[in-house]
């Protein structure tokens, strides 16, 4: 049986901007190769320095919420081999509860939001205030779904032009983590897919950088 993969994260490189008004990630070389001690090769180590709102990222409940659960208490079971149904949303800025379809699909899934955005990835243009985002009864209509995790593809999955973040409120109220910056979900088939999404386990933190991607058994595309 053939497998496919999908790669839903974008890497992280020296000096990357993606959020307004948060500094880029600083990659540099701790110890080099000319400074490791052993005898006959060398090894090198790395220092990064970066926010938790860095490139594709999850968002725990203690992003928002004080007595919530931090990068380090994420169920497993909300991460790891999660049924996907993708809702596709391209060329619409306002995502609102009627493209979720029957909310029995959702059930325990990780519904991702396919909005197109990442194809601005790196531009000036990917971090413009008018990028998609999901309307608050969207998140609603999520949880009582009870979905294991929501992403999307775009800057943030509340509109950015707003001081308020509905979606980030309710859905990490209720234990739902959130991804964002996601990329080639495109290449995700609606349903059939399963998501592995893990962040390292750091605790006191409600953000964090993560490697996402997408597998089936059947082939992407068959």
């Amino acid at each position: 049986m053939s497998k496919a993969i999908v790669e839903l994260s974008h890497p992280i490189s020296d000096g990357m901007l993606t959020y307004p008004g948060l500094p880029g990630p600083r990659v540099t070389t701790d110890v080099s190769r000319e400074q490791s001690p052993l005898v006959d090769m060398t090894y090198d180590i790395a220092r990064v320095d970066m926010v938790g709102n860095t490139g594709t990222h999850i968002d725990a409940p203690f992003h928002f919420h004080a007595r919530g659960a931090d990068i380090a208490e994420l169920p497993l079971e909300r991460l790891l081999n999660v049924r996907i149904v993708v809702v596709r949303a391209a060329g619409i800025r306002a995502v609102g509860p009627d493209l979720l379809g029957d909310p029995a699909r959702l059930w325990g899934k990780a519904v991702l939001v396919h909005t197109g955005w990442s194809t601005r990835w790196g531009s000036p243009a990917y971090r413009e205030p008018g990028h998609p985002f999901l309307v608050g009864e969207v998140a609603e209509a999520l949880v009582a779904a009870n979905v294991a995790l929501v992403g999307i593809d775009s800057l943030d999955i509340d509109d950015t032009s707003l001081p308020t973040r509905p979606c980030h409120h309710t859905l990490l109220a209720a234990g739902v983590p959130i991804i964002e910056h996601m990329t080639n979900l495109e290449a995700v088939p609606d349903t059939g897919a399963r998501l592995v999404a893990l962040p390292a386990p750091i605790r006191g933190m409600g953000t964090f950088p993560l490697r996402a991607v997408a597998w089936t058994d059947r082939g992407i595309g068959s």
